[in-house]
C-alpha cells in the first residue's frame, strides 16, 4: 500500500507505516510544521524501535526505559531516519499525536493544526546531510499543499512546549533549513 501523501510530490519514495495513534480528520486548517528529534534507546540510531513506538508494538523487555513508553500512544506524520529515508505514519489530513500539551502564538492544541516531523537524532549528534535534504523536500511539498505554512510557521517542539521539550535541539541547523527552503538548496541525497 502506498502512503497517503495526498497532493504531495516528492522525488523519492516514502515508506508507509499506518499508525493506530491518530484522530481522523482535522478540526481546522493545517498551518504549522513542528520538528522533533527522537532516538530509541536514547542516543542509539537505526534500531527500528521508533517505528515500533509509533505503531504501538514497542517491546518493553528490550530496554528498561521502554516500560513507560509502551503505555504511550504517540505518533508523528513523518519520521526521517539517519539515511534520509522518510517514513509516514499518519495521513496529513488526519491529526497525529506528536505535540502533547502545546501552544503557538496563543493558540493551544498544536496537534490539531500541525504536521509533526520527527528526525532520528538527539541533542548531541549533528543531523545528517541526507536528513536535511529530505526534510527540505518534505517541507517544500507540505508548504505547497498547505499555503498557511510559511517560514515562520516551521518550528521546533521546544517553541510550542517551552520548558517541557527541547527538540530539535542545539545541533539542529535552522539556517540550513531556511536557506534550503528559500533557495531550493540541498537537493542531493547523500
Amino acid at each position: 500500500m502506498s502512503p497517503p501523501l495526498r497532493f504531495l510530490t516528492l522525488p523519492f519514495p516514502v515508506l508507509w507505516w499506518p499508525s493506530p495513534h491518530f484522530t481522523p480528520g482535522r478540526p481546522t486548517e493545517v498551518d504549522l510544521i513542528v520538528l522533533h528529534y527522537i532516538s530509541l534507546p536514547p542516543g542509539v540510531f537505526g534500531t527500528g524501535d521508533v517505528i515500533d513506538l509509533f505503531l504501538g508494538r514497542l517491546d518493553p523487555r528490550r530496554y528498561a526505559d521502554y516500560a513507560h513508553l509502551c503505555r504511550m500512544r504517540v505518533s508523528a506524520h513523518f519520521f526521517i531516519d539517519r539515511g534520509g529515508r522518510i517514513h509516514q505514519f499518519v495521513d496529513t489530513e488526519d491529526t497525529a499525536w506528536h505535540a502533547g500539551e502545546s501552544a503557538f502564538e496563543g493558540r493551544a492544541r498544536c496537534n490539531e493544526y500541525s504536521i509533526g516531523i520527527e528526525l532520528e537524532g538527539d541533542e548531541i549528534h549533528p543531523f545528517t546531510a541526507s536528513q536535511y535534504t529530505s526534510l527540505i523536500c518534505l517541507c517544500r511539498a507540505l508548504m505547497l499543499r498547505y499555503p498557511g505554512i510559511r517560514w515562520g510557521r516551521v518550528v521546533g517542539h521546544s517553541q510550542i512546549a517551552p520548558g517541557r521539550k527541547k527538540d530539535p535541539g542545539p545541533r539542529f541547523d535552522w539556517e540550513r533549513l531556511r536557506r534550503g527552503l528559500e533557495k531550493g538548496g540541498d537537493t542531493e541525497r547523500g
